[in-house]
């Protein structure tokens, strides 16, 4: 969460995930600054504003943070800065900024100073009653140096100073409520910690050298060469430290983890909670196919996300998948532009249409539709390369209410769905058709764990923010 405010207009089409973390702690030392990028390289996908490291020895800790991809940020003069002979312990952090808050202060991890030695901490996720946290403390004397709601969470385990570093964030957790998964180290500790809900994710892995890795989703485990051991359970506090392992559960609610994780943030390698990301979006094109089936010639997914309840989609329906649609490698990542024909002349860079469409009735599956805005123009784009018909289906319900939990939405006068019926925004898309998945179907086709499905009913299981009038305004329009 980020507390300054901002318009939102020139948003990108899309959810965007803030950030994903990643820590690890080893029994020897080893070059922990190039595991730790590789890791952070593993999750680019949740986050291309910033990236940072903190990394220790037992007796320096340096941090490295900027904004820019994890590549551009670790050039070989930095990544060397952070190649501490003797490392035992190292977190990082991919991040989205909130709207108009993508200031370098605010990258992370952060550190402060404490009675316990200086603490660095990667968070993903929002806590809701933050701001109400932050006036107490400020009203009682503390400093805060940044914006964002994580330096709130180190500045309540700092002055828990008569008590240990786990105990600490124990009593920090109890206090913050909202959907979060966040790391933090000490000089020669590692903690990782997750909402009672398990709204954000947070997994556990293990090298063959004997050190812990935690992170925000599988695929940054293997990219070090460690192997899934489990989930961190919802409102479980874990420490690693030189006598291992050690986990308590703080607080521990229904679990409600983002079903957006299997529609759309996690890489389709990963596993989380128990769910593979891949297999769950097949299941959600085969129920969406069983809800909303249409006659066509050829099913098309948009590419990456889409493409898996594409397939699911195919397979139930009958009618084949084709790429219909070719994404550019080297676009990388679309930054906002002044005008609405510059992002549009950006959609065409990133996507183009194949020969696959031409002549035909084409299905065409995304994960979502947030603003309409790119949906409307990859309708266009199919409609120009020649296909006669494009019926559009949504392997997610329609997103109606903002998140508060660390997904950046929109204002909710500006989620399409939630100022327009369904034939509306067929109308608005230019689809012959349009069409979503039940949130009862999305609900099946994830299987596992309960879901947090707030951003297309309303009900927030982790709270709200305390909003005032002007938090109302941004939000809502």
């Amino acid at each position: 969460m980020i507390f300054d405010s901002a318009p939102t207009h020139h948003l990108p089409d899309k959810p965007r995930e803030e950030c994903g973390v990643f820590g690890i702690y080893s029994p020897a030392p080893q070059d922990l600054a190039w595991l730790t990028y590789l890791g952070l390289f593993a999750l680019q996908h949740r986050g291309q504003e910033a990236a940072g490291m903190c990394v220790s020895n037992g007796e320096k800790f340096h941090v490295e943070k900027d904004l820019g991809l994890v590549t551009q940020v670790f050039d070989e003069r930095r990544l060397a800065s952070v190649r501490l002979p003797g490392a035992r312990v190292s977190i990082g952090h991919v991040r989205y900024s909130t709207t108009g808050s993508n200031i370098r202060f605010n990258a992370q991890p952060l550190t402060t100073r404490t009675n316990k030695g200086i603490l660095g901490l990667s968070h993903n996720g929002n806590f809701v009653n933050a701001l109400e946290v932050r006036d107490e403390m400020l009203h009682e004397g503390a400093l805060f140096q940044t914006t964002n709601d994580s330096e709130v969470m180190l500045n309540l385990i700092a002055r828990e100073s008569h008590i240990d570093l786990m105990e600490a964030t124990a009593t920090a957790m109890k206090r913050l409520k909202g959907g979060y998964a966040c790391v933090l180290m000490s000089r020669d500790q590692l903690l990782g910690f997750r909402d009672p809900h398990g709204v954000r994710p947070l997994v556990i892995g293990q090298r063959d050298d004997g050190a812990y890795v935690l992170a925000s989703e599988p695929c940054a485990l293997y990219a070090v060469g460690a192997k899934l051991i489990r989930d961190v359970q919802p409102g479980e506090l874990v420490s690693i430290d030189d006598t291992g392992l050690h986990s308590m559960v703080v607080e521990s609610k229904t679990p409600t983890p983002c079903s957006f994780e299997w529609i759309y943030f996690a890489r389709s390698d990963s596993t989380l909670d128990g769910v593979d990301a891949h297999e769950s979006r097949i299941r959600m094109g085969e129920q969406l196919a069983r809800e909303k089936s249409i006659e066509a010639d050829v099913v098309v997914g948009v590419p990456d996300s889409g493409i898996g309840a594409a397939i699911g989609y195919a397979r139930e329906s009958g009618i084949p998948f084709d790429w219909g649609l070719y994404k550019n490698p080297y676009a990388g990542r679309t930054f906002i532009s002044p005008s609405q024909e510059a992002r549009e002349l950006k959609v065409k860079m990133k996507l183009s249409p194949t020969s696959a469409v031409r002549g035909k009735r084409v299905i065409l599956v995304d994960d979502s539709i947030v603003r309409g805005t790119t949906s409307r123009q990859i309708v266009n784009l199919l409609r120009e390369a020649g296909a006669t018909e494009v019926h559009f289906r949504v392997s997610s319900p329609p997103i109606t209410h903002p998140c508060f939990y660390g997904i950046d939405t929109a204002a909710r006068k500006e989620l399409v769905a939630s100022t327009h019926s369904i034939e509306e925004i067929r109308e608005l898309i230019g689809a012959d058709s349009l069409a979503f998945i039940s949130e009862r179907g999305l609900r099946e086709a994830i299987g596992g764990p309960g879901i947090c499905s707030a951003c297309f009913t309303g009900d927030y299981p982790a709270g709200t923010p305390l909003l005032n009038d002007v938090d109302k305004l941004v939000l809502e329009g």
